[in-house]
């Protein structure tokens, strides 16, 4: 029996504490609902994943000189991951029911309140947390419902709470499909719930789809 790693084993219990185990437990169930349940996988594995070998104790993956440390250093001190994840949203969106229905730009609009009503309930948390008014903006950027968008701000405006702002921006807005159906349940009755709404679609050309990030832009 190798007596050796037994002890690094124990050592490795002895260093775990409430906060490692809460995050190790929030990455399992991110890893099973994006495998078992197929919610969003793209975001939820790769986020349950880091934040377990985030906080396995003794490991050194969180350090410095760590391989989270360095991913740190050369992708988010720099503003290239960010600058990537940009580039990846845009190549994927797809403008089309925008330009059919111009209108839906107001639900784009309504972000922005949630920008400030959740910066303002992090303005009032911040007294019992510690918060000041940059850390409480940071926070806000997550009511936008915009990922790269809040690590970016975070970077800039609170670097110590980067982390995570990242983890929950993305898990919520990866929770989406789980989050919605109780509130819709809660906010609408069941005939409501059954109407049907009629809904047409204009051909929008190919042409116009490559043109329009271009000239608005």
């Amino acid at each position: 029996m190798d007596w050796g790693a037994l002890q690094s084993l124990g050592d490795g219990f002895a260093a775990l504490d409430w906060r490692r185990v809460i995050m190790l437990v929030v990455g399992g169930i991110l890893i099973y609902l994006a495998v078992a349940r197929d919610v969003e996988p793209v975001l939820l594995l790769p986020i349950g994943l880091g934040a377990i070998l985030g906080n396995m104790p003794l490991t050194g993956m969180g350090e410095e000189d760590g391989l989270f440390g360095i991913l740190h250093r050369v992708g988010i001190r720099t503003e290239i991951f960010p600058l990537l994840i940009f580039i990846g949203i845009g190549a994927m969106t797809d403008f089309g029911p925008l330009l059919e229905r111009p209108s839906t730009v107001l639900l784009g609009a309504a972000a922005q309140f949630g920008i400030f009503g959740t910066m303002l309930v992090a303005i009032g948390v911040g007294h019992w947390m510690g918060w000041g008014l940059k850390e409480a903006a940071s926070i806000g950027i997550i009511g936008s419902a915009d990922g790269p968008t809040s690590i970016y701000v975070a970077s800039k405006l609170a670097p110590n709470l980067l982390g995570p702002i990242a983890v929950a921006a993305y898990s919520y807005m990866s929770l989406v499909p789980i989050i919605q159906p109780p509130i819709m349940r809660l906010l609408t009755t069941k005939e409501e719930r059954r109407i049907k709404m009629e809904y047409t679609t204009r051909h929008i050309s190919k042409t116009t789809r490559i043109l329009f990030p271009i000239v608005t832009t």
